[in-house]
């Protein structure tokens, strides 16, 4: 490795786990009032988008930010928010900037992304795939 590609595998790893955290800390507040703010216990009506979202964003956040079935978890979570970007920004405006929806354009590119690379290193994931690798290794 050359440069700064020796940092692709960390990079990765911190994308993953910061889009993970700020995706949970969404769920966090509609269902644990925490961080405080518009949408604090929206989660809680459960006969809405919004709960249905939450629960999305409780489940494949954490799931993301520990990069257990990650690919699984950020398929789900990429297709929530652009079924949320079209529902809620895309009739606003044209432009995500001016509708408020560039941090779900933002969110379902990542998650898209995390969808076919998986979770890299600093993982579960990871971990997981390298004892069965070892297994295999020890039994053939």
């Amino acid at each position: 490795m050359d440069g700064l590609s020796r940092f692709a595998g960390p990079a990765h790893a911190l994308l993953r786990i910061m889009a993970g955290l700020l995706f949970l800390e969404h769920g966090m507040q509609k269902f644990l009032s925490f961080p405080p703010g518009e949408y604090s216990g929206a989660g809680w009506a459960l006969n809405n988008p919004i709960a249905f979202a939450g629960v999305v964003e409780l489940i494949c956040g954490f799931l993301i930010t520990i990069g257990l079935l990650t690919r699984p978890a950020a398929f789900i979570a990429s297709g929530t928010m652009a079924v949320g970007y079209f529902m809620v920004h895309a009739p606003k405006n044209f432009f995500p900037l001016n509708n408020g929806g560039d941090a779900a354009v933002l969110y379902c590119f990542v998650f898209l992304f995390l969808a076919a690379a998986g979770a890299g290193p600093w993982s579960i994931d990871g971990r997981r795939r390298t004892v069965v690798s070892d297994v295999r290794d020890t039994a053939g």
